[in-house]
């Protein structure tokens, strides 16, 4: 009977493995680093990658931000269009002045990523939880912001493709042929 479980589990979990997710997220518009409105008017058509960060962040966010610059590199060197958009998860901190100096310390080109605030807290909480399936939490008495650590490959039409953890082995391979798979 564990086998069969088991089994069935494997094949249900591979079943799913790069198709769309669903439903397309529901349509936002929030402002980017520029100062500029941006959103799923700006990413119809598009294929995009999302994740979720802030530049007061301690721990993960800079680890995930370098390896988000390196994807941007390698869809550059190979020639493929894809739209970056960082949700800030710290709205009152990350200003678009803010983002913008954070993101310089990673790339030089921040023509295809944009980095968004411009929202509440409780906004951004429930966005990412409604959209995503994560949780961010922003606890009273710390300047941290608790919040998941994955990558997001988004189709054309704003779904999810698949979802990285930005640590796993080969994830910028691994996102870099997605996003030659859905273009």
């Amino acid at each position: 009977m564990k086998k069969w479980i088991l089994l069935m589990t494997v094949l249900l979990l591979t079943a799913c493995g790069g198709e769309p997710a669903g439903d397309p997220v529901n349509a936002f518009s929030f402002t980017d680093q520029q100062g500029n409105e941006f959103g799923t008017e700006q990413l119809a058509g598009k294929v995009w990658i999302a994740d979720f960060i802030f530049t007061n962040c301690d721990t993960v966010c800079p680890p995930m931000t370098y390896k988000m610059a390196d994807i941007q590199a390698q869809l550059e060197e190979e020639g493929l269009e894809a739209e970056i958009v960082s949700f800030s998860v710290d709205p009152e901190i990350d200003t678009p002045e803010v983002l913008q100096d954070y993101l310089a310390q990673f790339t030089d080109n921040q023509d295809n990523w944009h980095a968004l605030t411009g929202y509440s807290q409780a906004e951004i909480e429930r966005f990412a939880l409604d959209e995503f399936q994560t949780l961010v939490n922003k606890p009273e008495n710390t300047d941290q912001v608790l919040h998941g650590v994955t990558f997001y490959v988004m189709d054309q039409e704003s779904r999810i493709v698949n979802e990285y953890n930005f640590t796993e082995e080969d994830v910028v391979d691994k996102i870099i042929a997605d996003v030659k798979r859905i273009q």
